[in-house]
């Protein structure tokens, strides 16, 4: 199949099991063994979430655009949301609560973080899609 026309645009088992994570992810950038797709211009990291956890701990920035995607954990009933999410936004560190189903624009330069993933009563599907091929914080 390698040698065929069209292979180049599939990935099989994109899924990166590093020990630092607490949970499944799917990670699509740069530096994975599809790295020949260096012309797009986007990342995401999907990942599963079954019990409280904080990530993006430390407040920050960035030069391009990111949505945040939080969705129910059973893919026939995404809206089914049983947890609840701080979410702190701007330089005045703003927080709000993520308790549905949600999707959230970070502009380049807005100062975002942390992501206190407090409750988990159902696990949720966590999705950041952005258009860099890597993530740059900017502090």
């Amino acid at each position: 199949m390698a040698n065929t026309k069209y292979a180049k645009y599939i990935v099989k088992a994109p899924i990166e099991t590093a020990e630092r994570y607490s949970y499944p992810v799917l990670n699509f950038k740069d530096d994975k063994p599809w790295s020949d797709w260096r012309d797009i211009k986007y990342s995401m990291a999907y990942r599963y979430i079954n019990k409280p956890t904080v990530m993006a701990d430390e407040p920050h920035e960035h030069d391009f655009e990111q949505f945040l995607f939080f969705l129910g954990g059973d893919p026939t009933s995404i809206e089914d949301f049983g947890a609840e999410i701080e979410l702190t936004l701007g330089r005045e560190r703003e927080i709000y609560i993520i308790n549905t189903a949600s999707v959230v624009r970070i502009p380049p330069g807005l100062y975002h973080g942390p992501f206190n993933f407090k409750i988990i009563n159902k696990p949720i599907l966590f999705l950041n899609a952005y258009l860099s091929p890597e993530y740059i914080r900017k502090a």
